[in-house]
């Protein structure tokens, strides 16, 4: 039961469109795009072939790119959706 001034279930209203516009955002990320390189543009090992297949246009190796996608991103903590409890903070 909601307390307040919030209706029913609108926290996981929130919480569903804070997931969405995370999807949203992974989604339109950029992909690569153009003729794969056999070698990999950090380290310079061979990128396997399977990898090429998979991924149309790869310049990094497996472990470059995780390495990659693995560093920190700081993102803003903010709410978007302007709750009162974020406000108040």
């Amino acid at each position: 039961m909601a307390g307040g001034w919030a209706q029913d279930g609108a926290v996981n209203e929130q919480i569903e469109a804070s997931i969405q516009d995370e999807l949203a955002r992974l989604k339109a990320r950029a992909q690569p795009v153009g003729e794969s390189l056999t070698e990999c543009a950090e380290c310079g090992e061979p990128i396997p072939e399977a990898r090429r297949r998979a991924l149309p246009g790869v310049k990094l190796c497996i472990e470059c790119q995780n390495a990659r996608d693995h560093r920190f991103k700081a993102r803003a903590g903010i709410n978007r959706r302007g709750s009162k409890d974020s406000q108040l903070k």
